[in-house]
């Protein structure tokens, strides 16, 4: 498994610990048989935070792993695998 620096990572645990909040407030919602209309909208609000996690690692990603491996010479590999993410994000 390859490992990865993440130059803002408290930044990033701060955001994922906020969607863990908000998770565990969606299944209280359901729990108390909340309006679904108000669930939709806050599992909106995590697909949306969700989706600025994942931008934000995918630049740093980019930013660095790939910057550093075209460096290397090992550029295409490492496009590839970008190139794979990409399409996994855009389904």
């Amino acid at each position: 498994m390859k490992t990865a620096h993440q130059p803002n990572k408290q930044q990033l645990l701060n955001r994922l610990k906020r969607i863990e909040g908000q998770v565990r407030g969606i299944h209280k919602m359901v729990e108390e048989d909340r309006y679904c209309v108000d669930i939709l909208n806050q599992i909106s609000a995590i697909q949306a935070a969700t989706n600025k996690v994942a931008l934000n690692l995918l630049e740093n990603h980019t930013h660095h792993c790939v910057a550093d491996a075209i460096h290397k010479n090992n550029g295409e590999e490492a496009i590839e695998e970008l190139m794979g993410l990409v399409k996994k994000m855009v389904k």
